[in-house]
């Protein structure tokens, strides 16, 4: 089960690769949205809440396993932010990329309320609610942006 959760919680791998895992997790979430944005966005909402499920137990359970209060290993949490970045977002590589710079913004420099939930939140929760978060404030930007510039 240890591998399982590992599996899952470094992004298959990705948080292992060189150099901020972070930004490779949320890379690792853009074929991912690429093939969820053909839901429906009831179903879209649902794979979310299935993916922000698993990442909780598999986040927490990887903390565990490698005795590291959020290791820098553990990615599914940047493949959640991202994907929440992205709701809504129109079918277009370039507003994809800003969403994406706009994510790794908000996940590295942590604004008010971001950084007390990523201090004061242990576990798997605390893990996943903060990249949760800035997905949230990520997405605004973006929505924001696309309503400004694309009409």
């Amino acid at each position: 089960m240890d591998r399982l959760f590992m599996t899952i919680a470094t992004g298959f791998g990705a948080g292992y690769l060189p150099k901020a895992p972070g930004t490779w997790g949320t890379l690792l979430a853009l074929p991912l949205h690429f093939f969820l944005r053909q839901l429906a966005p009831n179903h879209y909402a649902l794979a979310l809440g299935g993916i922000f499920f698993i990442g909780v137990i598999t986040a927490g359970q990887a903390e565990k396993i490698l005795d590291r209060k959020d290791p820098g290993v553990i990615v599914i949490d940047e493949v959640i932010g991202m994907l929440i970045t992205l709701i809504g977002a129109p079918n277009n590589p370039l507003i994809w990329l800003l969403g994406f710079l706009i994510f790794r913004f908000f996940d590295i420099f942590k604004p008010y309320p971001i950084r007390i939930i990523d201090q004061r939140i242990n576990g798997g929760m605390g893990i996943v609610l903060d990249d949760v978060l800035a997905g949230v404030y990520s997405c605004i930007v973006l929505q924001i942006f696309c309503y400004a510039i694309i009409g």
